[in-house]
């Protein structure tokens, strides 16, 4: 049994314990959450590389005492050349491929993300740490080495047949032909100098300079249709997140392309239902967290898409009336029908929170387990596949253009709480990110568990994840036997996990009460960790 981590001076928490440490070496050096969480965001690329990497997008929350909470959407959108005509040229009309150079269609904005923190940073709270600093740690693993986590190598072992077969994949990620075992020393030559290079010339480089340009080349090697212009075009963006008003508080999450709206929406229908009249280990409390999820998953499926394109305002679909409307809808006894969710994905989750109270809620993807699959000839990238949630049937709501976002599962959350409180909280994991944030909201806040309990607690996932495709509810085998009967009974079709099962998240959380002190709960399932002082 994990217990609760607790400081004062700052924290972070991630799910591989090397960028937590990252995190937290830079307050201790006086630095703020957001020159903390650009460390973490450039550690966790390196030393968890089947999750994430430098080639995929990135969202962040940011909150500041005595300030309204802002928004960073660092995503990229698909290319000018990424049409359906192009895709059709090539004899693709049903779907776009999950892997290879035809499923790297979008610009990668993590590293926009970052430089957008960083400027954010310096101009708002007097961030003075270079960006070489912020980045040293990420040098160094990738340079000399990481250990390879048992997560890594078996998911290598299990996605090896399927991607080898795409350009600089087995020279990044099959050292001698083979899986890296847990365990052994695992070398990123190619990315160190990227980062080295990134450090010394700026995150502009990554998009308008000479890295881009050889990005853009060896991205038309391997068959994508991404330009140099894409690049150059892209910028991340400053948002005002999503807001809605909670009896415990003001919860705040991701605006569109993200799923931001699915997680509010929950919590906003279990509040109407008064979930916290419900025991939080029996079979009525899964049942309307699940039900809630439906709910909140059809108004996903009807609306969410490129906020540019969306037919309604997301802010609108927060509103009292419609979440009433919503939670009418649930049969307290009686499981709704449930249908395909969204594909699979891979995703890490971070959060920081420093001594002056100042949060970070942040989230970065590569979109499936190694994105695309492609690895960048000269950069070392591996590029993302987020693209490849684009339909290419021209009358879905998430149809291909060009310059157009595609949708994101991710959705990075916090809360200004009416105790005083601040929780940052958030998980990878597809559709299981929005059912694990209430899980955790539920538990830390309306029954009063601790960070570490409420992630160690057992959790059920409706639907896909990552590594899975089925659409059952799943449950940890550590609830009670009878709350699975009873969802039996009421309609649910169930299956039973492991105790501690990967699939359903790799969660974590902070929270800082009114008198400074912070406590946090990284996820055993995870490779994670909680930092503090």
């Amino acid at each position: 049994m994990m217990n609760t981590i607790r400081g004062t001076r700052g924290m972070a928490v991630a799910p591989h314990a090397a960028a937590a440490q990252s995190a937290l070496a830079v307050l201790r050096e006086g630095g703020n959450a957001l020159e903390a969480m650009i460390a973490a965001a450039a550690t966790i690329a390196v030393v968890y590389p089947h999750m994430n990497s430098i080639g995929g997008d990135s969202f962040w929350l940011v909150h500041v005492p005595g300030k309204a909470p802002g928004a960073i959407d660092a995503c990229g959108a698909a290319g000018k050349d990424a049409t359906r005509q192009w895709y059709a040229e090539r004899g693709i009309t049903a779907g776009i491929p999950f892997r290879g150079g035809v499923a790297a269609n979008t610009v990668a904005g993590t590293i926009s993300g970052w430089g957008a923190a960083y400027e954010l940073s310096r101009r708002t709270l007097r961030g003075r740490m270079p960006l070489a600093r912020l980045l040293d740690d990420a040098i160094h693993y990738a340079e000399r080495g990481i250990v390879v986590t048992a997560s890594q190598a078996s998911t290598t072992v299990n996605k090896q047949a399927e991607l080898t077969p795409h350009p600089g994949f087995a020279d990044a990620f099959l050292p001698g032909g083979a899986a890296p075992a847990a365990g052994s020393l695992f070398v990123q030559k190619r990315l160190g100098a990227t980062l080295r290079r990134i450090a010394r010339y700026g995150t502009e480089d990554f998009y308008r300079g000479e890295l881009a340009q050889s990005m853009a080349k060896d991205l038309a090697h391997a068959g994508s249709p991404l330009l140099a212009g894409d690049l150059a075009a892209h910028r991340a963006q400053l948002r005002d997140p999503l807001e809605l008003e909670h009896s415990a508080g003001t919860l705040f999450n991701m605006t569109p392309p993200t799923q931001g709206l699915v997680s509010l929406l929950i919590l906003g229908i279990l509040d109407e239902l008064e979930l916290q009249k419900i025991g939080p280990a029996t079979a009525d409390y899964v049942h309307l967290c699940v039900e809630a999820t439906k709910q909140a998953f059809r108004v996903r499926d009807r609306y969410i898409t490129d906020p540019g394109r969306m037919t309604v305002n997301p802010r609108d679909l927060l509103g009292r009336d419609h979440i009433r409307k919503l939670a009418a809808n649930i049969d307290r006894r009686r499981a709704a029908p449930w249908g395909a969710g969204q594909v699979p994905a891979d995703t890490v989750w971070l959060g920081v929170i420093d001594g002056k109270g100042r949060a970070v809620s942040f989230i970065q993807s590569i979109y499936h387990e190694f994105g695309a699959g492609i690895v960048l000839k000269d950069s070392g990238v591996n590029w993302q596949n987020r693209g490849c949630s684009f339909s290419l049937d021209p009358q879905a709501l998430n149809v291909l253009e060009p310059g157009r976002k595609p949708f994101h599962t991710l959705n990075p959350a916090l809360a200004q709480l009416k105790d005083g409180r601040t929780l940052v909280y958030g998980t990878m994991g597809g559709d299981g990110q929005p059912q694990t944030q209430c899980a955790l909201f539920t538990r830390t806040i309306l029954y009063g568990m601790d960070p570490q309990t409420a992630v160690n607690s057992p959790r059920w996932l409706l639907g896909r994840t990552w590594g899975q495709t089925s659409d059952t509810l799943k449950l940890e085998s550590r609830f009670d036997t009878r709350v699975a009967q009873t969802l039996t009974q009421w309609g649910h079709e169930v299956e039973i996990l492991k105790p501690y099962d990967e699939i359903v998240g790799h969660a974590g959380a902070i929270i800082r009460h009114p008198n400074g002190v912070l406590e946090g709960g990284a996820d055993p399932r995870s490779d994670g960790a909680v930092a503090a002082y």
